[in-house]
């Protein structure tokens, strides 16, 4: 993103506070009457007071200038935007050098501590901006908004899948392994005869004998 500059600036509050308190007319001369109006139906007038002088001096820095160059304080101040964010507003020699620069927005940023109120500002140029031919239509961004939306609805499709073949049951591979026919003495012909033979003969197989396919076990009666 290009930029006309980044100012950052931080004044102590108790600072604004004994200014307050000795010179009451430094904030008729330095603050608008939009600015007084918030900052004194604050419950805490010292902090935005802070807040207001430290954004002056962030935009100058953005600017790149300082207020040795014609600027005066008033030429900078802070307004109230939608929901209450705090915009720039430029006047004077700063608007001058605002529209030399090319710098067609200001952005601002203010915070504050127990102790420091702290400005961020920001100066936007044309060639930041999106030019209006490159900015897509609702019709499109709606279109690639379905667009995501139909993959991530086959990425799951995909997930359950793999899901459901674990839960069905297990691989043809090892259910194969598993589950192989024991052949029986009915089935093998050639084992039935020597069961049938062995039976005749009245023999029993040892009891520490393991049964295995293909083989039977027979047990003598008394």
């Amino acid at each position: 993103m290009a930029f006309a500059g980044i100012g950052v600036d931080m004044v102590e509050i108790a600072r604004m506070a004994r200014v307050m308190e000795r010179r009451p007319s430094f904030l008729d001369r330095v603050f608008t009457a939009e600015e007084r109006a918030y900052c004194d139906g604050s419950a805490r007038p010292a902090h935005h007071y802070a807040a207001r002088f430290a954004a002056r001096e962030a935009v100058l820095k953005a600017l790149g200038v300082g207020f040795s160059e014609g600027v005066g304080l008033a030429d900078v101040s802070v307004a109230r935007g939608e929901y209450g964010r705090p915009s720039c507003v430029l006047n004077g020699r700063a608007a001058q050098i605002a529209r030399e620069r090319g710098v067609q927005e200001v952005e601002l940023s203010l915070s504050f501590t127990r102790e420091l109120a702290v400005a961020n500002a920001l100066a936007v140029t044309q060639d930041v901006r999106p030019r209006q031919d490159e900015r897509p239509t609702p019709r499109e961004e709606l279109a690639r908004s379905f667009k995501r939306a139909r993959s991530v609805i086959d990425e799951l499709d995909r997930l359950q899948d793999g899901i459901t073949d674990t839960l069905e049951g297990t691989p043809d591979s090892v259910r194969r392994a598993g589950e192989g026919p024991h052949a029986s003495a009915d089935d093998d012909p050639a084992g039935q005869a020597t069961a049938e033979g062995a039976l005749a003969r009245g023999a029993t197989t040892p009891a520490d004998d393991h049964e295995r396919p293909g083989s039977v076990t027979a047990c003598s009666q008394s």
